[in-house]
């Protein structure tokens, strides 16, 4: 990748110069190269930027993240760092959207009025609409969450699943992911990162997540099946 300006630099990472600036001064990025009075940026840059968004959206604070990326060797090479960030996409969320109603109704396949926005809100598919424009937290659940939010269910009866579903999928990802870097990454890094794995490992990241999803889809189809065949009297 040829050297870029700051201008192109902030484009490529999809953020804003005085983003960039900003994070350059908390110590996240390395100095540029000097061409006279010109910065210039390279891939080791691009690749800090796209890991320090990657963990904005697994919800680290700022300080977090300072702690994370001053564990990455300043020598580091791009590819390395791009590793770290590979190895972070199973487990991060999708980022949150901000749209209009009319975008909205769109995405949801339905329109959506304010009863319907209110029951949204109280699963957590969308914040408290501002105005014209709404901030959707979860752009995934949209979908399902209109069709949950229509359903002729008290909201209390909803909600109350919703935080039955959020409590037990955050411990299984947070266990699967102690799993993932107990017996996958670890022994990587205690072996010096070899150059050789890292293709393995970057498409077995890319490959893990819907992987998952699909399995635990399958499991919980046969757990729910299970229960309501315990519910119903053998004789």
């Amino acid at each position: 990748m040829a050297d870029l300006t700051i201008d192109e630099l902030a484009s490529r990472a999809g953020v804003s110069v005085r983003t960039v600036r900003f994070y350059a001064g908390r110590g996240l990025l390395p100095p540029p190269k000097l061409r006279g009075r010109t910065g210039l940026y390279g891939p080791e840059h691009l690749a800090r930027l796209e890991l320090v968004r990657e963990l904005q959206a697994l919800g680290l604070t700022l300080a977090a993240i300072e702690k994370h990326v001053a564990r990455i060797p300043a020598d580091a090479p791009p590819e390395d760092v791009a590793l770290q960030r590979a190895l972070l996409s199973p487990w991060a969320p999708e980022r949150p959207e901000e749209m209009d109603r009319h975008e909205l109704d769109r995405r949801a396949g339905r329109h959506l009025d304010d009863d319907a926005l209110r029951r949204l809100a109280a699963l957590g598919v969308v914040d408290a609409p501002d105005g014209d424009r709404v901030r959707v937290a979860n752009p995934a659940l949209l979908g399902v969450g209109a069709e949950l939010a229509d359903l002729p269910m008290p909201l209390d009866t909803l909600v109350a699943a919703h935080r039955v579903l959020e409590r037990y999928t955050a411990a299984l990802a947070d266990e699967l992911q102690g799993v993932f870097q107990e017996t996958v990454v670890r022994p990587y890094r205690e072996r010096g990162r070899p150059p050789e794995e890292r293709e393995r490992l970057l498409e077995l990241s890319a490959r893990l997540k819907p992987l998952l999803i699909q399995s635990l889809v399958t499991s919980f189809q046969r757990a729910v099946d299970d229960a309501i065949r315990r519910t119903v009297p053998n004789d």
